[in-house]
């Protein structure tokens, strides 16, 4: 079974460059050991329900200790029978291998 969560997630209060953020939530991601893609406008992660879901929620925890306003937008697909699919489900579709 598994979870591609994707997610977006912004402070509102810090001005046009927002690198720095993103780079502190993007850090949180490579060190969970879950499967992840990080693209232009989001990040997926894919793994168990409830492991993907402490990570989104530890990225939010990371920048409410300095953001005052943060909007995070999150798509889960969960399919109970399957597993490893971030990439079959972009291959399936002719996408890049």
């Amino acid at each position: 079974m598994s979870a591609i969560i994707h997610f977006t997630i912004i402070p509102l209060d810090k001005g046009e460059s927002l690198s720095p953020y993103v780079a502190r939530v993007v850090h949180i991601v490579k060190n969970s050991g879950l499967p992840y893609r990080i693209g232009p406008m989001g990040t997926d992660i894919e793994g168990d329900y409830a492991e993907t879901m402490t990570v989104v929620t530890r990225c939010f925890e990371e920048l409410q200790k300095d953001c005052g306003r943060i909007s995070m937008s999150i798509k889960v697909d969960y399919r109970k029978d399957r597993s490893d699919r971030m990439q079959s489900k972009v291959t399936s579709v002719g996408g890049p291998a």
